[in-house]
């Protein structure tokens, strides 16, 4: 599913990628080595000081945008993955679907409410008997007899 994208989104996405590698690491450090070699060349003046100043934040000012609308988007397209799980599921209350677009006070509640869940499956001694891995395999057996059937 191919969307075109607007610019803006296509430039976050490559500045992103690229600012995250090891490249990019290799390069800001390459300016910080030319800039410490060019300091006796122009006496450790205050220009030269200012030119390191200024780059570097011009550079962190731009990135907390680009890395925003990235983050922006990688969190919605992960909401929007576990609202498909919790939709799926039989079990899964729905309506937890919206819990981002609650308030504090309730997302804590539902928080407390999930830390007893866990805490009551805490001391079990072995991690292999969970309801969500029984439940995983479940359905899983279920899909493949469906697919068997089509």
């Amino acid at each position: 599913m191919e969307q075109k994208k607007n610019k803006f989104e296509w430039l976050a996405d490559k500045v992103t990628q690229w600012s995250g590698s090891s490249y990019a690491f290799g390069f800001a450090s390459g300016m910080i080595v030319v800039w410490l070699i060019c300091g006796p060349i122009f006496k450790y003046s205050d220009t030269w000081q200012l030119v390191i100043n200024t780059s570097t934040t011009i550079i962190t000012f731009l990135m907390v945008f680009v890395i925003q609308k990235s983050q922006n988007k990688d969190s919605k397209a992960i909401q929007l993955k576990l609202n498909e799980l919790i939709a799926a599921s039989k079990e899964a209350s729905n309506r937890l679907v919206d819990v981002e677009d609650m308030d504090e006070e309730d997302i804590d509640t539902l928080h407390t409410f999930y830390e007893k869940i866990s805490s009551e499956y805490e001391n079990d001694e072995d991690i292999h008997t969970s309801h969500s891995i029984d439940r995983a395999e479940e359905n899983i057996e279920g899909k493949k007899s469906k697919r068997k059937t089509q």
